[in-house]
């Protein structure tokens, strides 16, 4: 009889959930998607249907239900926490402390009942439900899990960096076989996810969503400026302590997310750096920038310092990483080239969403007892892939010919249809060759913050307008923001300083300098943004300021769609590299379902759109 486990992680952000069956990733989503709320928290009802329904299970089925974290010890956080700080934090205890006495302290009960509304009422909803064994790994425990069990390693060190779990902000692993052991870990307020997601507050992005924004607008810092020199002296000796092992302690005086409702004492900020808090949505200064620049190198220094004692402590050759902060693509790269370790594996859903699986996969290996599985073949695998248990992430819901027609025509939409997949490519590749945005929507839906190819909008990588197109016309957001290049694998090496496959998008690499443009003289001397309309490279428009780009490689066996597109671009035009962005548009999730894209596609300036193996344009509306 088959195994199967359900992991599910709620109540903080990004909610999702996942399949695990006898080992075998089978699905996985998160809820947001569904329900179109931006890094939804709620409990994942929708997600939860949906990976039984990929999966053909219903409740009844499963060996386990795992959630992400232990709620009694975060509870014990919570109190310590504001034991340790009061007078200070009445408010926000005022607040916390009646919806976890009413709710959070029963979890069982709360995830039962949340599943009964599953279930079809005329089962017994309570005496199924109390059959299923409920477990609750702890958070890092979560990520550990869902970094290690589906790498390609059968014995790795494991290093996980996030906010804070219930008291672990950051640990150490070591995993072999199916089990994981934390050897060491760094405890709440001390985090650095929590320090760079402080920045992210005070430069008026939105924490546990604008990180990565912070992260793209570091590179406009001015490097060498004194003011950025003052802001990095400063973050170290007034901010936090930074240990040779990488261990942190952070100043609280400077923050308010252990008791407060935010995450900085911006009067101590705006006193020590000179620069006030930023207004979400005012104009981007260059101070801030230089603020971006400053802790982005900061963490950089950080994670780098981790990733020694990790090596140290564990003395393997193999890393594998996930939790919120694994996002950090430049960082990530710093430790693909530091060599740190002779490979490394990051988990594509790193953040919360990833806990959802990563609770499954704990639960099948560690509470069960499961040994590794090898070579699993089944109707969900991907014919000889060969990277890891991922898929290419591409574990969410599809959507047949059949349903899209059905849509199409129930709302009056003019479409081709190319049934051939081969001339299909052909087309879609001459779109882009022709300097249009495209709307790809095909297969499987990414697992993770990525899309990966399957619910993606293209363009022209070679185009130096485009970026400003696509932010501007296509995005609705800041013009600063890069775009990521999607190259097939084997023409990697070509144009970017990487052997490896880095097929997630975690990677932030350097552009070949064979294929770079060299800077003006007067380059120095332009403003922030003038910077950015600079010609620098044969790919301008996935060329960042620093002649970097967070790339994604394609390989023919994990996304032959994805792969067989940019092949027909390649052949046609002679680049193998494409744009690919996310398929939405700012505050609002990637899409799912068709309905989604073709609506997504409508109110923006998108030129094509691709459902499956039909072709819709937009100058036919117009």
């Amino acid at each position: 009889m088959k195994e199967a486990i359900l992991g599910i992680s709620a109540y903080y952000h990004d909610s999702a959930a996942a399949i695990v069956e006898d080992g075998e990733i089978i699905a996985a989503a998160q809820e947001e998607r569904f329900t179109r709320k931006k890094n939804d928290s709620s409990f994942p009802h929708n997600s939860i249907k949906s990976v039984l329904h990929i999966a053909g299970l219903t409740l009844s089925d499963l060996s386990a239900i795992s959630f992400y974290e232990k709620p009694y010890i975060k509870f014990e956080r919570l109190l310590e926490t504001y034991h340790s700080f009061a007078p200070k934090g009445l408010k926000s205890y005022l607040q916390a402390m009646p919806v976890w006495i009413k709710e959070k302290l029963f979890m069982k009960k709360m995830i039962k009942d949340e599943l009964g509304k599953i279930l079809d009422s005329t089962v017994d909803n309570n005496k199924l439900l109390n059959k299923i064994p409920l477990l609750f790994p702890e958070h890092h425990l979560s990520h550990a899990a869902s970094a290690y069990f589906p790498s390609p390693f059968r014995e790795s060190a494991i290093l996980t960096l996030d906010g804070v779990g219930e008291w672990a902000t950051s640990t150490i692993c070591y995993g072999k076989g199916n089990e994981i052991e934390i050897v060491k870990e760094l405890e709440f307020p001390h985090s650095v996810g929590l320090l760079y997601s402080a920045f992210t507050y005070y430069c008026g992005f939105k924490v546990n969503d604008g990180e990565y924004k912070l992260m793209g607008l570091a590179p406009y810092g001015e490097q060498k400026s004194g003011q950025t020199k003052k802001f990095i002296d400063l973050i170290y000796s007034e901010l936090v302590d930074v240990r040779e092992d990488g261990s942190i302690l952070l100043n609280m005086e400077y923050f308010d997310f252990a008791t407060g409702l935010k995450m900085t004492n911006n009067k101590k900020w705006q006193k020590l750096f000179g620069v006030p808090a930023r207004l979400p949505e005012s104009n981007l200064t260059q101070q801030y920038a230089n603020l971006a620049y400053s802790i982005q190198k900061v963490t950089e220094s950080i994670i780098i310092k981790l990733t020694k004692t990790t090596k140290e402590i564990t003395g393997l050759s193999n890393l594998a990483i996930a939790g919120g902060v694994a996002l950090n693509s430049v960082a990530n790269g710093l430790i693909y080239k530091s060599g740190l370790f002779d490979k490394i594996w990051i988990q594509p859903a790193a953040g919360d969403a990833g806990g959802a699986l990563g609770a499954a996969l704990a639960g099948y290996y560690i509470y069960l007892g499961n040994e590794r599985t090898e070579n699993v073949k089944s109707q969900f695998a991907i014919p000889d892939s060969r990277k890891d248990g991922m898929k290419a992430s591409l574990l969410g819901p599809s959507y047949s010919n059949d349903e899209i027609r059905k849509f199409l025509y129930a709302n009056n939409v003019i479409f081709q249809l190319i049934e051939n997949d081969e001339q299909l490519f052909e087309k879609a590749s001459s779109i882009i060759a022709e300097g249009k945005v495209l709307g790809w929507f095909r297969g499987r839906m990414e697992y993770g913050p990525r899309a990966l190819g399957n619910r993606s909008i293209l363009a022209d990588a070679r185009n130096p307008e485009m970026q400003l197109k696509l932010n501007m016309k296509i995005k609705y957001r800041e013009s600063f923001r890069p775009f990521a290049p999607a190259v097939l694998e084997e023409e990697t090496s070509n144009y970017f300083d990487i052997d490896i496959p880095s097929p997630y998008m975690l990677l932030v690499i350097p552009v070949k300098e064979k294929i770079r443009n060299p800077l003006q003289d007067y380059y120095d001397e332009l403003g922030m943004m003038e910077k950015l309309y600079i010609k620098r490279s044969e790919i301008p428009a996935v060329t960042h300021l620093d002649y970097s780009a967070r790339i994604q490689t394609v390989s023919k066996n994990d996304n032959p769609d994805f792969y067989g597109l940019i092949s027909a671009f390649h052949k046609k035009t002679g680049c193998p590299v494409i744009i690919n962005t996310s398929f939405n548009v700012r505050g609002e999730p990637i899409v799912c379902t068709p309905s989604d894209a073709y609506k997504c596609f409508m109110k923006t300036e998108m030129d094509c759109l691709i459902l499956e193996n039909f072709l819709i344009y937009k100058d036919e509306y117009l």
